[in-house]
């Protein structure tokens, strides 16, 4: 039985994200979408070409990085883009950082040249799209990109330009369809809400958004690209069920807390139930479960 009830790819899972973004007959949509993320600082990229996204460190013992998609414009700049999920733990959420500086060492060092060679090198792109928040930042309920790059800390001026690092925090990103001002916030507003639409959006009607609802209508797809969807969408939903999991637990045990102490502070259980959100009956079963 068939787990897919959308119409179109959810492009959070591993498969909808290399659909719409790594074939070659897709390229144009990743093309559209670096050239509105980088149009202020880049300017524009006329042509990607894919590159192997296997990267082998310099020795046997050294990590490997293979990054979701990696890609070269036609003056040699180098752009990775990841697209990454939370995995119910703080982890790897606390150490993407670094995961995104050690990526961008291999582009680099890819650049060095055998012979006589005065180490100029192209840029690098680090482009992440992340569907958690970084627990630092979970004040700031607005900002949800972060650009990057080398800066003298005095002067706050650029000191290095062609090393740069992009995160995209999209659970930050709210906005409605009549909120959307720019081609940009388009972009993300699709990568949000893709399979929660019916239909294009008037207000998204432009030739390479229907490009993109036609790429990632599932009617459309072969019986080995729904099978391979079918699996990517059920890892995709089993690693999120196991962390609202956690968070539903995380507020339980804050409730429990807040409960035992209002309890010897001498507070009624009605009282203690509305603080909480719980019911009276459950509140009664939390201070009896700690005695």
């Amino acid at each position: 039985m068939s787990i897919i009830a959308e119409k179109y790819i959810n492009p959070f899972t591993d498969f909808g994200f290399k659909k719409l973004f790594g074939e070659e007959p897709n390229k144009d949509l990743l093309l559209d979408f670096l050239n509105e993320l980088l149009k202020e600082q880049e300017g524009k990229i006329k042509n990607l070409t894919y590159l192997k996204n296997e990267h082998l460190g310099l020795g046997e013992s050294d990590r490997k990085a293979i990054f979701d998609l990696y890609c070269e414009n036609e003056r040699g700049e180098k752009f990775i883009v990841e697209l990454q999920k939370s995995n119910g733990t703080t982890l790897r959420q606390n150490f993407f950082k670094d995961r995104t500086l050690y990526y961008s060492t291999f582009p680099i060092r890819e650049q060095a040249k055998q012979s006589d060679w005065n180490y100029e090198l192209k840029a690098v792109y680090t482009i992440a799209i992340l569907d958690f928040v970084f627990d630092e930042d979970k004040t700031d309920k607005n900002k949800y990109r972060y650009d990057v790059k080398l800066t003298d800390i005095h002067t706050c001026r650029v000191f290095y330009n062609k090393l740069t690092f992009i995160y995209l925090e999209m659970p930050k990103f709210q906005k409605s369809l009549e909120e959307l001002d720019t081609r940009f916030e388009k972009w993300l507003y699709v990568l949000r809400n893709l399979n929660r639409l019916e239909k294009i959006p008037e207000k998204l009607q432009e030739k390479i958004f229907e490009r993109l609802f036609d790429v990632a209508e599932i009617a459309k797809f072969s019986k080995e690209e729904i099978l391979s969807y079918e699996d990517s969408l059920k890892y995709y939903r089993d690693l999120k069920n196991s962390l609202d999991l956690a968070k539903e637990e995380g507020k339980l045990e804050k409730a429990r807390e807040i409960i035992l102490n209002g309890q010897q502070e001498g507070l009624s259980i009605s009282i203690l139930s509305k603080i909480v959100g719980l019911a009276e009956e459950e509140v009664i079963s939390i201070i009896n479960e700690s005695k």
